[in-house]
């Protein structure tokens, strides 16, 4: 009965979060949509404009250290809430932007509330819920929140061509205060000091020590599959130009990619119970390898792009998964909390950079560049992410 009713409350959880995260996500990636517009409104380089994405994930990442301490002393749900009221006057800021101070400034405050409201909070939420049970939970919110940019940006474009880009600006502040805070004030419990159960994957007399140089692998494969999958992300279209497709042919292949990815992540929740996250990292970062390899022997074959697009999109999908779920492999409560939010920094910083460091190798040294480079990152995650699969606690091993 009791499991019943923990498993209807996370439940009612997950349904709330997951509205948060659409709309958090979907509104903070306007600028895929109007970033031309806001760039002939305020006298700005259409690339300037979108340095405001880096600064997001930079002040994203700066933030999260700085904010594990607020997670461990009053909870997640407080810490949200927080971050939900400071994000208000963040789009009220970049709706009255008159030039990059005010503009920039804008995606400061957005960044630092996203740090306090998106993905690392969620996690850390659930862990405080569910412990290491929290892995299903992550996997079925990051299955929703694969679809903020399909519900944002056409409502983005929408709204943009009702009232400018100005005015969406505004309605998003709205969204905040009228929406998520209260979603999150009433719709989440207070913190649950949660305590092991018999059963359960460790008990408290079964302490798992975990090593700085454990963390700091973790942190390592983390980041280089993320330079990876976020650095091919912002660059696709430019590379699948570069090996010999037309803008319409690579916008078309391109498309496929977000239907693929959440696919990945629908079969990672649906096997979720009988593999953790290093084995899905494994397993996906395998895949990434096996794509970039063959995207570099195909010479352009169309086939052969297909194909990788195809692999690319299943592990780039599932390692959005795995990045979340591997720390829970060896902290729980207290520990998790610290540790994810200590990933956030260099997780967020490596996001904000690997899109200008592959365009660059792109176009100065063209796609073989790009695609070596990519391939010798990922290879060192695998070697990386075995390593630790050698090294987990006792209850993951057979």
């Amino acid at each position: 009965m009791r499991s019943l009713e923990s498993g209807k409350k996370i439940i009612g959880v997950l349904v709330v979060v997951a509205i948060g995260q659409v709309i958090g996500w979907g509104t903070v990636g306007l600028l895929a949509v109007v970033g031309r517009e806001v760039g002939a409104d305020l006298g700005m380089d259409i690339s300037a404009v979108f340095a405001g994405n880096s600064i997001f994930y930079v002040a994203t990442g700066l933030s999260a250290p700085v904010l594990a301490k607020a997670f461990i002393r009053f909870g997640a749900r407080r810490v949200m809430i927080a971050g939900t009221i400071v994000a208000a006057p963040g789009f009220v800021l970049l709706s009255h932007s008159t030039g990059p101070a005010s503009f920039f400034a804008a995606w400061v405050i957005l960044g630092t509330a996203g740090s306090a409201t998106l993905a690392t909070a969620t996690y850390i939420l659930l862990n405080e819920m569910a412990g290491r049970g929290a892995r299903r939970a992550i996997g079925a919110l990051m299955l929703v929140t694969g679809l903020a940019s399909s519900v944002f940006w056409p409502t983005t474009s929408f709204l943009s061509g009702v009232l400018g880009w100005r005015g969406t600006c505004l309605v998003y502040a709205g969204l905040m205060v009228l929406v998520c805070l209260p979603l999150y004030t009433f719709g989440l419990p207070h913190r649950i000091e949660r305590k092991e159960e018999v059963g359960s994957l460790r008990l408290p007399d079964e302490p798992h020590i975990v090593r700085k140089s454990t963390f700091y692998l973790i942190v390592s494969a983390t980041v280089l599959c993320a330079f990876v999958t976020f650095g091919f992300g912002a660059t696709m279209i430019e590379l699948l130009k570069a090996e010999g497709l037309s803008p319409t042919q690579a916008v078309t292949f391109g498309s496929m990619l977000g239907v693929i990815q959440v696919s990945a992540r629908g079969l990672d929740f649906l096997g979720g119970g009988r593999w953790d996250g290093i084995t899905t990292a494994l397993i996906a970062t395998s895949t990434l390898v096996v794509a970039i390899l063959l995207l570099m022997i195909g010479g352009g074959s169309h086939w052969m792009i297909a194909t990788f697009i195809l692999l690319y999109g299943l592990g780039s999908g599932a390692l959005a998964v795995a990045r979340a779920t591997i720390p829970l492999v060896f902290y729980d409560n207290v520990e998790f909390a610290k540790a994810t939010s200590r990933i956030a920094l260099p997780l967020n910083l490596i996001s904000a950079a690997s899109p200008p460091i592959l365009v660059g190798l792109l176009s100065n040294f063209g796609s073989n560049a790009l695609l070596g480079f990519g391939m010798l990152c990922a290879s060192a995650a695998l070697l990386m992410l075995y390593w630790l699969s050698r090294h987990r606690p006792a209850i993951y091993r057979g």
